[in-house]
């Protein structure tokens, strides 16, 4: 697995977390006070980078969080099947079958190079350069 461990009292809005093997993209964080006797603990609330869904997770600030290492990398598109974008990868000449997100289906046309992430072996365009 590609991972790397941080505390949850460290993550950001915008970091990356990893909730029930779910790579997730932080949305909010509040730290509440310690107790008499407990910790500070985080509300962490994350959404799903491959469905969507949305987490909220509490954990003492000092926990250790899984957090997934994303691979940036530049794809260009051979051809299009109704959803699916077939790419061939800039660097390693590799082609392969990309899902086309909603929100970028009008922008993704034959020819035209898009930004893919690797993470956690899922491959997700994020965006048409």
């Amino acid at each position: 697995m590609d991972t790397k461990t941080t505390t949850a009292g460290s993550l950001k809005s915008g970091s990356y977390v990893l909730f029930d093997n779910i790579p997730c993209v932080v949305k909010s964080v509040q730290i509440s006070k310690t107790g008499k006797h407990g910790h500070a603990k985080a509300r962490i609330e994350a959404i799903g980078m491959i469905d969507g869904q949305k987490i909220i997770k509490i954990h003492p600030s000092s926990d250790k969080v899984e957090a997934p290492i994303i691979e940036k990398k530049t794809a260009q598109v051979l051809s299009i099947n109704d959803d699916k974008a077939n790419v061939m990868d800039m660097d390693s000449y590799e082609t392969f079958d990309l899902k086309i997100p909603d929100d970028l289906k009008d922008q993704v046309k034959e020819g035209v190079q898009v930004m893919y992430w690797v993470v956690m072996g899922d491959k997700i365009i994020k965006q048409v350069k």
